[in-house]
This record gives C-alpha cells, sequence and structure tokens, in this order.
C-alpha cells in the first residue's frame, strides 16, 4: 500500500510540473532546443523545401527562401509551371500562371498576410514580446496520438498560431493559424519538423 501511494505521489508530482510550466519557459526550451538566441539569430539565410498534396491530389514542390531582415519568396512548381509569391520587406507581389498570369502582380494587405508571417525571420516566438505578440500556454493536447504542448501566440495585428511542441524535445511539430479578414477567419493547419 505504501508503494502505491509513493507512486501516485510521483505521478501527481510530476503531472502538476508539468501544468506548472510558463509560456515564457516553453518559449525559452524552444529557443535552447534551436541552439539558443545567439545560434538562431546567426543564420542569414534559410532556404526549406519540401511538396503539399492538393485535395485533388495534385503535388507541388515548394520552396520557401528567407533572408534577414525580413525577406521571403517562396515559389511552388506543377506540372512544369512555377508561381512565386514574395515579400521585399515593403511590398509583396506574385507569378501565378495557372491562371494564364505570367507577369508579376502585387498583392493587397490581406492576401500578403501569410507573406507577413513568413517574412518574420526568427518566428514569432522569438522577441516575442518587442514584437508586440502575446504568448499563452494552452495545456497538453495531442497530434497523431502523441503528447503535445500547446501554445496559443496572438499576433501584433490580431492573427492568431497555435504551436504544438514535442513535450520532449519542445521543437514545433504542427502549426495552425488563424487571419482574421475582413470580418472572416481563414484557417491553415501545417505539420512542421523544423523548429
Amino acid at each position: 500500500m505504501r508503494s502505491y501511494f509513493a507512486v501516485l505521489l510521483v505521478v501527481l508530482g510530476s503531472s502538476l510540473c508539468a501544468f506548472s510550466q510558463t509560456a515564457d519557459e516553453l518559449v525559452n526550451k524552444n529557443i535552447e532546443a534551436r541552439g539558443g538566441m545567439d545560434k538562431i539569430k546567426a543564420i542569414k539565410t534559410i532556404c526549406v523545401t519540401g511538396k503539399q498534396v492538393s485535395p485533388g491530389g495534385f503535388t507541388f514542390l515548394i520552396t520557401q527562401e528567407n533572408m534577414r531582415p525580413n525577406l521571403v519568396r517562396t515559389t511552388f512548381s506543377l506540372q512544369g509551371m512555377t508561381g512565386v509569391q514574395a515579400y521585399d520587406g515593403t511590398n509583396a507581389w506574385q507569378i501565378r500562371p495557372f491562371g494564364g498570369r505570367k507577369d508579376p502582380q502585387l498583392l493587397g494587405e490581406d492576401d500578403m498576410r501569410d507573406l507577413l508571417i513568413d517574412s518574420d525571420f526568427d518566428g514569432p516566438l522569438v522577441d516575442y514580446k518587442a514584437k508586440g505578440n502575446t504568448v499563452e500556454y494552452l495545456g497538453h493536447d495531442t497530434v497523431d496520438g502523441d503528447d503535445a504542448l500547446r501554445l496559443k501566440v496572438t499576433l501584433k495585428d490580431g492573427d492568431i498560431i497555435y504551436y504544438y511542441l514535442d513535450p520532449d524535445a519542445f521543437l514545433v511539430i504542427r502549426e495552425e493559424r488563424q487571419e482574421f479578414i475582413r470580418g472572416l477567419v481563414r484557417e491553415e493547419t501545417g505539420q512542421i519538423g523544423f523548429y
């Protein structure tokens, strides 16, 4: 009976420790898991490539290139055509050959929201207070049946990003975005594996 009680205390104690984590502690653990602030700030360019399958079954090849301080270019290729979206720190533009438009077109404020989030070179968690973002720890959740720690990041403009952190590595394993555009909510979910 005594050993059962001791095991119960250990389990409850570790559960309470898990719940007593704060958003700041989790953000700091994520930054450390990514190599620490000095190493993050030393990076000048990033290139990420991958594939995305559309609901119609088409596979897009995607490349996103970032350069400090806030430049981003995303290319997506399908059946020999390549579309581009880019942000130069001031303006955003796109080339969409899939709809027959091969010339660059400027994007409006609503259309460039994803690019603005992607142009944050270090991501919304690094120096989040200085950027005007707020972070809340929402507790445990599951991602594909595995335990995850859920953070809610409210960006300066009111958009929300939910990050799901691996509870052991403290790296982001899933991201969900909610963008508020003219009273409507646009939601996106993506599996992440690199930050």
